[in-house]
């Protein structure tokens, strides 16, 4: 079923909202102001509360709307339809707006917090790029044919690929050198590419050759979790404040994607600690949720008078934190493996009463179990770095109603091209 409908609103998911006959819509590939004709989902006659559905046809474009660069990744109706990029018809100044509105909305309803519109900073290099080549890592699966390929939505079928315009650069190059798009694999394997950004080339005006040299051997390419080529502890480096990290990290494991989000990340979080530490002698820091270390490491080296906990739930990452640890040289940090929320309940008498908390939750984020935990534990500073907004509002609206008022929000562009947006608030406390 057809139907022509005014878009109204930026909504969810990469989705917008329109109406017909007073009932919601969620419309993919849209903009708001536009005119456009959407084919629903089928069942469309079911009585939900909502339906949802697609663009076929632009009536009346938005002037945010752009010619996908990616087209596969466009609309089916536009010979597109694999995942990874919702936003690909929206420019990128039309990109930095509709992650702000979904940002600030989502703090407004479900955050019941009266704020100014959340800025959105892009990664300077993205502007450059045109929005393209940030990932470093990928995953495809393999069609009937055995051939690297993408699912199509609202659908079985798997679209083989010859490249993924999202990737990085370096990570572009050593797909060419392994021949990932002419190899054969078990039709159904998961196949993930993970290439770590080499730190010493400019990677946006280098050729494949240094490319190439630059990476080294520092890649995997992993098929249903084995190791293909490359190697399965990958190093990463983060430049920030002056100070280079270096990391191990699990092929398998959790990083941020972006190429830039680590140092981007690690810099803006060192300067609200900073801030919220001064004048504080000892101090003792939470890091939950905390990965393979990519916060531990530098809050442990830069606060070197400060005791820091790491609270993390998977195991391997633990590993490698405590490794990344060691090779920073930082001593005065305990590290506890499993739910973040029961961890808390047996912390070191020593480091029960943190001055600073960062957490970095998974997409539901901390609940409210957790945050009662920190607010049990007299934190004065709270800096929550999170990946999905409504999560984070949901926490902030607990933080709030246990005495800490939000004292800074910013939120940075780390995933061009789709919906997600990483936000970082930070939270202080204002009573008991």
């Amino acid at each position: 079923m057809q139907s022509t409908v005014r878009i109204e609103r930026y909504a969810d998911q990469g989705r917008c909202v329109a109406h017909i006959d007073g009932r919601v819509v969620f419309v993919r590939f849209a903009l708001p102001g536009e005119l456009v004709r959407i084919e629903l989902d089928e069942p469309h006659d079911r009585d939900d509360r909502f339906w949802t559905g697609e663009v076929v046809e632009v009536v009346e474009p938005s002037e945010d709307r752009v010619e996908p660069a990616w087209p596969l990744a466009g609309p089916l109706a536009n010979g597109g339809g694999v995942g990874g990029a919702d936003l690909i018809h929206v420019s990128l100044p039309g990109q930095i707006k509709w992650k702000s509105a979904s940002v600030t909305e989502q703090m407004r309803r479900l955050g019941h917090l009266e704020i100014d519109d959340v800025p959105v900073t892009r990664i300077e290099a993205d502007n450059e790029e045109h929005g393209l080549n940030w990932r470093t890592r990928i995953e495809l699966i393999a069609d009937e044919d055995g051939r690297v390929s993408m699912r199509r939505r609202a659908s079985h079928a798997r679209v083989r690929v010859d490249t993924v315009p999202l990737a990085s650069k370096a990570l572009l190059a050593v797909a060419r050198k392994e021949d990932l798009w002419n190899s054969t694999f078990e039709p159904g394997s998961k196949i993930r590419v993970a290439v770590p950004e080499p730190r010493d080339i400019r990677t946006s005006r280098a050729t494949g050759k240094s490319l190439l040299a630059a990476v080294g051997d520092n890649y995997a390419i992993t098929v249903d979790g084995h190791l293909k080529a490359g190697t399965k502890r990958l190093n990463e480096v983060v430049d920030a404040d002056g100070n280079r990290y270096k990391y191990g990290v699990d092929a398998d494991g959790f990083w941020q994607m972006h190429r830039m989000a680590p140092p981007t990340l690690v810099q803006y979080l060192l300067r609200l600690a900073s801030r919220e530490l001064s004048g504080v002698r000892s101090a003792k820091i939470w890091d939950l949720y905390s990965g393979s270390g990519l916060f531990t490491v530098p809050l442990a080296r830069v606060f070197s008078h400060a005791s820091v906990l790491s609270v993390e739930g998977g195991r391997v990452a633990v590993r490698n934190a405590e490794r990344n640890l060691h090779i920073a040289k930082a001593s005065d940090v305990t590290t506890l493996v499993g739910d973040v929320s029961r961890q808390l309940k047996q912390v070191p008498q020593q480091l029960s009463k943190p001055d600073l908390v960062v957490l970095d939750p998974p997409r539901a984020g901390a609940k409210a179990s957790v945050c009662r935990q920190i607010a049990e534990a007299g934190a004065h500073g709270v800096i929550y770095v999170a990946c999905n907004p409504a999560s984070l509002a949901r926490d902030a609206a607990t933080f709030n109603q246990l005495g800490y008022a939000l004292k800074s929000i910013q939120a940075f562009d780390i995933y061009p091209m789709t919906h997600h947006v990483e936000t970082v608030a930070l939270f202080t406390k204002v009573r008991s």
